[in-house]
């Protein structure tokens, strides 16, 4: 094993060579081997995933089509009215909160439904590049390190580190994180549930050059308190505090212009919370600013189709990476000839890509066949129709 090391002002880095005998044939079917078992793991949850992605996605647009079809829109807020009791509501209007989040560390004072303090520390990271190649019958990895100081909201840990001596950060932060969330919050005279609370995420950064420094060791400088004693030129182990809001709620002075929201929710006696559709999933719906119930059911339903498609692609290549695992056993077994090994690796990619894409569909199809057997015989056909294109393409034995 060879090392070198560089160290300039800026950035540390250093290099580390690792030198071993190339893997033999039997080395490298091992390897393959558990490939191919992590092959088939993949290959295998791709199913559940696909399968599972059409039935939920199903099942949420159902439930968004029936909130749609009995939401009930609330124009008078200040008044709650029995006849309400258990329907599905649209509202929209001011928050309000009855008192404000308060950091009595800081001093910082907020009429609002969340108050984020956020600390970060200054740290040692570490930074690793490495490549693989073969020299004189040797296998060699070359790994590059390099550390740099950062600052960041988690601890570190520098006992891994390739080279811990000079780069070596706090076990632990003096001053930790929290965020502060409003036990109260109402729009007009409905409260809010915690799961509508959990909803208000419109996280803005507090400008401090109003707050005095709350202590003598605390410097205000832009919209960071710094624990240093030189914050423009900090050291390892120095922290710097920012605070963060959501949600500016009426009741005194605030930071900002009071935020408006709309929600779709059941009423429960004073308080909006989750309706249960008769699909049994749940609609609890906050949107900042003011929108039509018809425009947050659209924006949901887009949500969906999206999160849909995302879970479609993921299962996808969940399975093509599977049954490239499970058939990289070929390649390894002709990788001495480069030729014939090239061609082998461009065959087996290919077949994964067909045999990944037909069965995916298949099972997109399986999802469909109860709700919608027209679709589903649609997908099928196409997954059928690329294994054909694909057998196509193999020349017979005559020709070959």
């Amino acid at each position: 094993m060879a090392k070198t090391y560089a160290d300039n002002n800026a950035t540390r880095e250093h290099t580390v060579i690792k030198s071993e005998p190339a893997p033999g044939f039997l080395a490298r079917l091992s390897d393959t081997a558990g490939g191919m078992l992590v092959g088939f793991v993949a290959f295998s949850l791709s199913f559940y995933l696909l399968f599972t992605n059409e039935g939920r996605a199903v099942r949420v647009a159902a439930s968004l089509d029936e909130g749609l079809s009995v939401v009930v829109p609330i124009g008078n807020i200040q008044r709650i009215d029995p006849q309400n009791e258990a329907k599905l509501l649209h509202v929209s209007g001011f928050l309000q909160t009855p008192k404000p989040l308060y950091d009595p560390n800081y001093g910082v004072s907020m009429h609002c439904a969340k108050l984020k303090r956020q600390v970060e520390m200054y740290q040692w990271i570490e930074y690793e590049e490495s490549k693989e190649y073969e020299e004189n019958g040797e296998k060699k990895t070359e790994r590059r390190y390099t550390y740099n100081t950062e600052w960041r909201s988690e601890v570190v840990s520098s006992r891994h580190f390739d080279r811990e001596i000079a780069h070596r950060n706090p076990s632990a932060m003096a001053v930790e994180s929290f965020t502060a969330v409003a036990s109260d919050v109402q729009v007009g005279s409905y409260y809010l549930s915690k799961g509508l609370i959990d909803k208000i995420d419109n996280f803005k950064q507090l400008s401090l050059t109003q707050v005095v420094n709350p202590h003598a060791d605390v410097t205000a400088e832009g919209n960071y308190f710094y624990q240093s004693a030189n914050p423009k030129n900090p050291e390892v182990g120095d922290l710097r505090i920012s605070f963060w809001y959501a949600g500016v709620s009426m009741g005194g002075s605030s930071f900002g212009s009071v935020d408006t929201v709309s929600i779709i929710g059941r009423q429960r006696g004073g308080e909006l919370v989750s309706y249960k559709t008769k699909s049994g999933d749940q609609l609890e719906i906050l949107y900042l600013g003011s929108h039509t119930a018809e425009e947050m059911f659209l924006a949901e339903h887009q949500s969906n189709n999206m999160k849909t498609w995302a879970l479609r692609a993921a299962g996808w290549l969940m399975m093509f990476v599977g049954v490239s695992l499970m058939t990289k056993i070929f390649h390894t077994l002709v990788d001495w000839f480069p030729v014939v090994r090239d061609l082998v690796n461009l065959g087996l990619k290919l077949f994964a890509l067909c045999i990944s894409v037909s069965l995916s569909l298949l099972t997109i199809a399986a999802g469909w066949l109860i709700y919608r057997p027209l679709l589903s015989l649609v997908l099928s056909a196409g997954a059928v129709g690329i294994l054909f294109l694909a057998r196509s393409r193999v020349p017979s034995k005559k020709y070959q």
